[in-house]
């Protein structure tokens, strides 16, 4: 049987671009831990206008610098020994290839090497991870990988045989997913280990952040992903160019969660950028100012903040603590009148204009049926709708409305098809729940967790030996 960790790294997995195989994405798209309610509140950030403290002050570097012996070539070959292990130019290339899988068409080729740059980089710290987990004495049985393989095949509508097939016939292979599986797992299991089982919050902690929230309630909240792309080692230019190809790519349709995993460099990349229900004044200043601007659906432009660029997503908006009308449940019936085929707009407007007046006086519920034997219209019941399935423009229609009334006629389609409108039945309002003591414990908890698991990476490269050839 699966262990918990085993079913989060799996799930994570799934969540990447790189197994998104046309429509399997969304079936696929599920993080590896589930945000709290609302994360805790974070520390009030300094003034914009406060200079940022240089990070190499203690280094005492001149201002300008005499440089001995040849240059280093400007595009680093895409291979590598870490700590003896190598990766290789088709362990590069197959990496690169799921990319291409993941946009469904091929990488331009301004973009391939600098692409091929990002996913050497990905596989170092891959590797690095499963070497420290070995070092640990912590295994991934072949049987772990499998079970995690046949749901990634399963969600792509594919046998895992099939799958291999399919990314050999693309230029990838079953092997390349499969090392990232493993360094998914080897990766989830150290942090267990090594940083979980040390990590305490204090009930002091959680009662704060509750607090806060009940101080908050009415405020504005983001559900919020974020892809931060670091200047550092690459330069400032780089970085933002970076982050401006991220961002051509998500406009045309790439998965932000898919991207974030891949590119972030932030510890939100292993949920796919996801940083859960956020306000505004939880964020740096330079991403608050532009998050009061966002709406859901929208992403930011690429952001400068210390240290590099980042790039926000709004998936949703709400309230803290107080109702959402689009979380309502209700019931519902549809009435719809359809047309003769060839039928002119100008022939059946005197119609709709008719239909409509009579969905102005409905008298609620029971009159729809009178409605309906009037334009001989059929009727359609239905209950338990969430407000939030409804089409946005129907969402905004309907959230004024009480039980009784009904809404103005729509088209789903052409003419022919006819018009409808909508009858609340019944309307049950989601009564709003602060978030609970422990799925705060759990949110603190799994931040601190981050925060040391990317200290612990940094160690592990700092500390490596890493040849380029």
């Amino acid at each position: 049987m699966a262990s918990a960790s085993d079913f989060l790294s799996a799930r994570a997995f799934q969540a990447s671009a790189l197994i998104a195989l046309a429509a399997a994405t969304t079936a696929a798209a599920q993080t590896a831990t589930p945000p709290a309610t609302t994360p805790p509140a974070a520390p009030a950030a300094p003034p914009a206008a406060a200079p940022a403290p240089n990070s190499a002050a203690n280094l005492n570097l001149p201002q300008t610098v005499q440089l001995f012996g040849n240059a280093m070539p400007s595009v680093v070959k895409a291979t590598a020994i870490i700590n003896g292990e190598v990766i290789t130019q088709t362990d590069v290339d197959q990496r690169l290839a799921l990319l291409a899988i993941a946009q469904e068409g091929q990488i331009p080729a301004d973009q391939i090497e600098e692409l091929r740059q990002q996913v050497l980089r990905n596989l170092i710290d891959e590797t690095l991870q499963i070497q420290a987990a070995k070092h640990e004495e912590i295994q991934v049985k072949p049987a772990d990988i499998d079970r995690t393989v046949e749901r990634v095949a399963s969600s792509s509508k594919r046998t895992p045989a099939q799958l291999a097939d399919y990314l050999k016939a693309n230029g990838s292979s079953i092997r390349s997913i499969r090392r990232q599986i493993e360094g998914e797992i080897a990766w989830r299991r150290l942090q267990q280990a090594r940083i979980e089982n040390s990590v305490s919050v204090g009930d002091d902690e959680v009662k704060a952040v509750l607090d806060r929230l009940t101080a908050a309630k009415g405020s504005t909240e983001y559900r919020v992903g974020e892809i931060f792309v670091s200047s550092a080692g690459i330069g400032e230019q780089q970085a933002r160019a970076n982050s401006t190809r991220i961002l051509e790519q998500l406009k045309q349709g790439a998965s932000f969660a898919g991207y974030a995993r891949q590119y972030s460099e932030a510890s939100t990349a292993a949920v796919g950028g996801d940083l859960g229900w956020v306000r505004p004044e939880q964020l740096p200043d330079q991403l608050a100012g532009i998050l009061r601007q966002m709406g859901p659906g929208n992403i930011s432009n690429p952001i400068p903040i210390p240290g590099g660029f980042s790039i926000l997503a709004v998936s949703d908006v709400r309230k803290v603590l107080t109702a959402d009308p689009r979380n309502a449940v209700l019931s519902l019936k549809q009435l719809t009148v359809k047309f003769p085929a060839g039928s002119t707009r100008e022939q059946v407007e005197p119609v709709v204009a008719r239909f409509a007046t009579a969905a102005q006086n409905i008298g609620g519920c029971g009159g729809a049926e009178k409605i309906a034997n009037e334009f001989n219209a059929e009727i359609v019941q239905s209950d338990q709708v969430s407000m939030r399935d409804l089409p946005p423009a129907l969402q905004e229609i309907m959230m004024p409305m009480q039980v009784g009334q009904a809404t103005r006629p729509f088209a789903a389609g052409t003419i022919e098809e006819g018009v409808r409108i909508l009858v609340m039945c019944g309307r049950d309002e989601a009564t709003p729940s602060a978030p609970t003591f422990d799925s705060v414990l759990a949110q603190l908890s799994e931040e601190r967790v981050n925060s040391r698991a990317r200290r612990y990476l940094r160690d592990l490269r700092r500390d490596a030996v890493i040849e380029f050839r």
